[in-house]
């Protein structure tokens, strides 16, 4: 007998499981891109998982985010963070890297909460402004 499957809706998830569904999903992006990934259950080195490619020789840790996000926390940790647009577009990027061209290019942001309280800076848009640095780290 056949199994009885219908879609889930995203927007019904629980937070923890819409981090499981966007893990499964970030981890089939990158299949396409030769990497394996391994789930942590302890965000191991600030890493919610490891992608390893098929060369062996490029080893990723992820921090997977709901959006465009920086922290003082990820800083010199070479931490990758990955995340889906509300347009489903997938972005990986350097966070250190991401962040120095950023917060070099937008002043305001320099000034903001990021700076003066806890360390932590998110997008809950991508306008054209940061779509266009976000370009290089679309998978």
């Amino acid at each position: 007998m056949p199994l009885d499957l219908s879609e889930i809706k995203y927007s019904d998830l629980n937070s923890k499981r819409n981090e499981n569904y966007n893990y499964q999903k970030i981890s089939a992006v990158l299949a396409d891109y030769g990497f394996v990934t391994h789930r942590l259950t302890d965000d191991w080195q600030w890493a919610d998982f490891i992608a390893q490619h098929v060369d062996g020789i490029i080893f990723l840790k992820v921090q997977l985010k709901g959006r465009l996000t920086f922290d003082k926390k990820y800083l010199e940790k070479d931490i990758y963070i990955a995340f889906r647009s509300s347009r489903g577009i997938w972005f990986l990027y350097d966070h250190d890297e991401l962040f120095n061209i950023i917060f070099s290019e937008m002043e305001n942001i320099q000034e903001s909460k990021f700076r003066k309280d806890n360390g932590l800076y998110s997008f809950p848009g991508l306008g054209s402004k940061y779509r266009q640095f976000l370009l290089p780290y679309q998978i």
